[in-house]
């Protein structure tokens, strides 16, 4: 325990910290310009974490900063672990970390496997387990669970922009600059994960894995509404939004 506690106030620890969190953040910027190429039609990324990842792959040491950005991200994990042990949490919280635990692992990993050149369509993955599911007789009860699910992280997004808990995350100073990017960005991303989970559980209400997918296929989906170029430009701009709250929430993270 002593050992835990003295890795959570070292400087590397720290250090570790603020650079998952920039990492997060160029992810989310990079996700937000493939999804305004999308609105006007000029994009050939997928408009997810992983089409994001590629494009920075395809960029100058993209190889390099692929792996930056992995080392970072596992940091975050480790942050969340430690702060699950150690962290005097209530469940809410716990709940919290485990979920940004699970997302931070899961975009490293697809960090890594891209760096070594195996990364693949996170929407096409998303659709052959949905299609696998539904071979089976509780597979489409739970796919419709895991919609409802999905749409609830959403609505949880939206009520920390509202409710402004997110401020929870950070320590010092709170600038109106701040409180706007996070309120902006966790009501984009709380929309995003609205439209996946409703995705996901129709696809099976409809038994049509097709239908299923992940950010690409929502972001596609917003773009095929009336005026959906408008509202597509509207959500980029709020993905990145939160991308530069990532920046602000860097230098003050509370851990």
């Amino acid at each position: 325990m002593k050992a835990a506690q003295e890795v959570r106030h070292s400087r590397p620890y720290e250090l570790a910290i603020t650079t998952g969190l920039v990492a997060y953040g160029v992810v989310h910027l990079l996700i937000a310009w493939i999804a305004l190429q999308l609105a006007f039609g000029k994009s050939s990324q997928e408009a997810s974490q992983q089409g994001a990842l590629q494009e920075l792959a395809g960029g100058p040491l993209g190889g390099v900063l692929l792996w930056v950005v992995a080392i970072g991200l596992f940091a975050l994990v480790v942050w969340r672990v430690l702060e699950l042990g150690w962290g005097h949490l209530d469940v809410e919280k716990k709940v919290s970390s485990i979920g940004r635990a699970i997302v931070y692992l899961v975009l490293g990993v697809s960090a890594v496997k891209i760096a070594v050149g195996s990364g693949s369509s996170g929407s096409g993955q998303q659709r052959t387990l949905s299609a696998r599911l539904m071979e089976h007789g509780g597979g489409r009860v739970l796919l419709v669970a895991v919609g409802i699910g999905i749409i609830a992280l959403g609505c949880y997004h939206v009520y920390k922009a509202v409710t402004k808990k997110f401020l929870e995350d950070l320590v010092g100073g709170v600038s109106d600059v701040t409180i706007l990017l996070g309120r902006i960005g966790y009501v984009a991303k709380g929309i995003a994960f609205a439209v996946v989970g409703v995705l996901v559980g129709w696809a099976a209400i409809d038994y049509d894995p097709q239908k299923a997918g992940g950010l690409d296929t929502a972001l596609h989906t917003i773009k095929e509404q009336p005026f959906g170029s408008v509202l597509l430009t509207v959500l980029a701009a709020g993905i990145a939004a939160f991308g530069g709250y990532c920046f602000i929430w860097s230098r003050n993270a509370r851990h």
